[in-house]
C-alpha cells in the first residue's frame, strides 16, 4: 500500500468560518489517513462488530443459563454447554475489543504523527516577523494537545460511535424479538432525553473547557517565558514577581478547571437520574410479567442484562460527545496555525541561484517592518564576488536588517536584492540560504552538545571537519580540556558558555557550512580586544574568496574592506575605503576618532588596575 503523504485539504481562513463551522472542518482534514490504511480500517470495524455480537450475546447466554436451572422447570443437569459458551462470549468480548485496538494502533499514531509534522514544518516556512510575535509556551500546548485531538477524534468516531449505535440497534431488535411494545417504548423514550440532555449541557460546558483550555495555554506561556529569561528574572531579583504573575494565570484557570468539574457532576447525575427511571420502569414490567407467568426469571435477568450493556455505551457516549467536541476545538487551535499566512514563499517556478561567484547587489531597496516606521530609503550598493563590504553606523541605523533581506526573512516593500543578476525573490529559499553563512551578533545554541552545534552548520559533516573548523575558529584547545570534550551540552540557549565562547562555536559553525556569501554581524562583539584580534585575522582568512558583508560597530575590524559604507537612519551617507573616509574628515572619521579615543581610555583603565594589583 502506498504510504505517501496523503494531501491536507486547503485550510479555510480564519475570517471565514465561524467557530462551529470552522471546528467541524478538521473532520475531513483526517480522512486522508484513514483511507491510506483503509484494510487496517475495515479489519478493527470486522474485530469492533464481532465484539459487540458477543456483548449482546452474554446476557442471551445467561437467560437460557438461569431457565435451564429454574427448578419450576424441571431441571435435569447443569447446562455445561451453555455456561462454556458464557465463556467464550466472555472472552471474546475483551478478545475482539484488544485486537481491534492493536490493528488500528498504528493508523491513529501515523496520522498523529503526519498531522505534527505538517505544522512543525509549516511553522518553519512562516516569516521571521510571526516567530518574534508568537509566544512559544502557547504554540507548544496548542500543538499537543491538537495531536492528541486527532487520536481522539479518530479512535472515538470509529470505536465509540458506531459501536453505540450498533449496540443500541442489537439491544432494541432483542427487546422488540422478545417481549411487547412497552420495553421497546421506555427503552427508546430515556434513549431520546439521555441523548437530548447529554448534548445540551455538554455544549454548555464546551465554553468552560475552551476559557479552562486558554488559561492554561497563558499560565504555560508565562512560565516558559520566565524559565527562559531565567537570567534576567535573577538580574533584578524578580523572582517573586513572576511566581505572582504565574499564579494569577493559575488562579484563573483554577476557577475555570472548578467549573468544569461541577458542571461534568450536573451532567452525570442528570445521565444517571434518566437512566435509573428507565431501568426501574422496565424492571417493574419485566417483574409483572414474571408474577403474571409470561416471562420467566431468565427473562427478567436478559432485561437486565441488556439494560446494563446498554447503559455502559449510554453513559460513554456523554464523554465520548464531549472529547469529540473538545478534540476538535484543540484540533481548530493547531490547524489555525495552518492558517497562518507564509508571508515569504517561493514563487510558482522558482529556479535554483544560478552557480558562480556571488554577486549581491541591493537595488533602490526600500523596506518597512510594520509600514509604518520606514527603516530603508532607496538603498543601493554592490558586493562584487570576492569582495568585503562593511557596513557602520550608529545603532538602528539598520543595518543588520540588510541580512535579514538577505536572507530573504522578509520580502522589500521597494526595489530589489539581486544575487548574480537573478532577483532572490525568483529563486527557490533552500538554495539561497544554503549559499549563505552568517556569524550573528547574538548567537543562540541548541541545548545539545559542542559536536551537534558546530555540526549543524552541516550535518553530514565528518567528525575530522567539526574538529578542523573549531581548530579555525580557535576554540578547539578550549572544547578539548573541558571533562566532556566535544561531548559537552551547551545548556539552554548556550547558556553554559561565555559569550566569546558562543561566538567562536557560531563562527566554526560558518566556517564548516562553507557557503559562497558570508556576513558577519558584529561577529566579533562578545570577544575581548586580545581574542577579537586573533579572531579577526582568522575571520579574514576565511573570507577570502568569498562574497562578504560585514556589519560592524567597532570600526577597527573592518579597516581591510574593500568598501566601507556608513549608514545613518536607512540610507548611505557615505562610502569608500577606510582611508578615504577618514581623508575626508566627516561621520566616518568622527565615529573612528571617538573609538581610539575610548579605546586609549581602556587601555589605560587596564594598566592602572594592573597597577593597583
Amino acid at each position: 500500500m502506498s504510504l505517501h503523504h496523503p494531501a491536507l485539504p486547503t485550510p479555510l481562513t480564519q475570517g471565514a468560518a465561524t467557530p462551529r463551522r470552522r471546528e467541524w472542518r478538521v473532520v475531513p482534514m483526517v480522512l486522508p489517513y484513514l483511507l491510506e490504511y483503509r484494510w487496517r480500517v475495515i479489519v478493527a470495524l470486522a474485530c469492533l462488530v464481532a465484539a459487540k455480537l458477543a456483548n449482546v450475546g452474554v446476557p442471551l447466554i445467561l437467560k437460557e443459563v438461569v431457565d435451564g436451572l429454574d427448578p419450576a422447570r424441571g431441571v435435569v443437569a447443569v447446562p455445561f454447554a451453555l455456561l462454556l459458551a458464557y465463556g467464550l462470549l466472555r472472552l471474546s468480548t475483551t478478545l475482539f475489543a484488544e485486537l481491534r485496538d492493536v490493528v488500528f494502533v498504528r493508523v491513529t499514531q501515523r496520522a498523529i504523527r503526519r498531522l505534527a509534522l505538517t505544522v512543525f514544518r509549516h511553522l518553519h516556512s512562516l516569516s521571521l516577523r510571526f516567530h518574534l510575535e508568537r509566544q512559544t509556551g502557547g504554540v507548544s500546548r496548542d500543538i499537543e494537545r491538537g495531536t492528541n485531538g486527532v487520536s481522539t477524534l479518530l479512535s472515538y468516531m470509529l470505536f465509540s460511535i458506531v459501536p453505540v449505535i450498533l449496540e443500541f440497534g442489537l439491544v432494541a431488535a432483542v427487546l422488540f424479538a422478545r417481549f411487547d411494545w412497552r420495553f421497546v417504548a421506555v427503552t427508546f423514550t430515556a434513549v431520546a432525553f439521555y441523548i437530548a440532555y447529554t448534548f445540551a449541557i455538554s455544549e454548555w460546558r464546551i465554553g468552560i473547557r475552551r476559557q479552562a483550555n486558554e488559561l492554561d495555554s497563558r499560565a504555560n506561556t508565562r512560565a516558559i517565558d520566565s524559565l527562559l529569561n531565567y537570567e534576567t528574572v535573577k538580574y533584578f531579583n524578580n523572582e517573586e514577581y513572576e511566581a505572582r504573575r504565574y499564579d494569577e494565570n493559575l488562579r484563573s484557570y483554577e476557577a475555570a478547571a472548578v467549573k468544569s468539574e461541577a458542571s461534568l457532576g450536573m451532567l452525570n447525575i442528570g445521565q444517571s437520574c434518566i437512566i435509573a427511571v428507565a431501568v426501574t420502569a422496565l424492571m417493574i414490567l419485566a417483574a409483572e410479567g414474571v408474577a403474571a407467568g409470561t416471562l420467566t426469571l431468565g427473562d427478567l435477568v436478559l432485561i437486565n442484562g441488556l439494560l446494563i450493556q446498554l447503559y455502559i455505551p449510554l453513559n460513554f457516549l456523554g464523554m465520548v460527545y464531549r472529547e469529540i467536541k473538545q478534540a476538535r476545538i484543540d484540533m481548530d487551535r493547531m490547524f489555525r496555525l495552518l492558517d497562518e499566512n507564509r508571508e515569504v514563499e517561493d514563487r510558482p517556478g522558482a529556479a535554483p541561484l544560478p552557480d558562480g561567484g556571488a554577486l549581491v547587489r541591493f537595488d533602490r531597496v526600500r523596506f518597512s517592518y510594520d509600514g509604518k516606521r520606514q527603516i530603508l530609503h532607496d538603498v543601493s550598493f554592490d558586493v562584487p564576488a570576492g569582495s568585503k563590504v562593511a557596513l557602520v553606523g550608529p545603532s538602528g541605523a539598520g543595518k543588520s536588517t540588510f541580512a535579514r533581506l538577505l536572507y530573504r526573512f522578509y520580502d522589500v516593500n521597494g526595489g530589489a536584492v539581486l544575487i548574480n543578476g537573478a532577483d532572490i525573490r525568483d529563486v527557490t529559499q533552500s538554495s539561497l540560504r544554503a549559499a549563505i553563512g552568517i556569524v550573528p551578533q547574538d548567537t543562540v545554541l541548541f541545548n545539545d552538545t559542542i559536536y551537534y552545534n558546530i555540526q549543524y552548520g552541516r550535518p553530514d559533516a565528518t567528525r575530522g571537519e567539526v574538529i578542523a573548523a573549531a581548530q579555525a575558529a580557535h576554540i578547539h584547545d578550549f572544547i578539548e580540556s573541558l571533562p566532556d570534550g566535544y561531548q559537552s551540552t551547551v545548556g539552554e540557549r548556550g547558556l553554559k558558555l561565555s559569550g566569546g565562547e558562543k561566538q567562536r562555536v557560531a563562527i566554526a559553525r560558518a566556517i564548516l557550512k562553507n557557503p559562497r556569501i558570508l556576513i558577519f554581524d558584529e561577529a566579533t562583539s562578545a570577544l575581548d580586544s586580545r581574542s577579537e584580534k586573533s579572531i579577526q585575522a582568522e575571520l579574514n582568512r576565511i573570507a577570502r574568496g568569498h562574497t562578504t558583508l560585514v556589519i560592524a560597530h567597532r570600526l577597527s575590524t573592518v579597516m581591510d574592506a574593500d568598501q566601507i559604507l556608513v549608514l545613518d537612519r536607512g540610507r548611505i551617507v557615505e562610502r569608500g575605503t577606510h582611508r578615504e573616509l577618514l581623508d575626508r574628515g566627516e561621520t566616518y572619521a568622527q565615529m573612528w576618532m571617538l573609538q581610539q579615543q575610548e579605546e586609549a581610555e581602556r587601555e589605560k583603565s587596564a594598566i592602572r588596575e594592573g597597577v593597583r594589583a
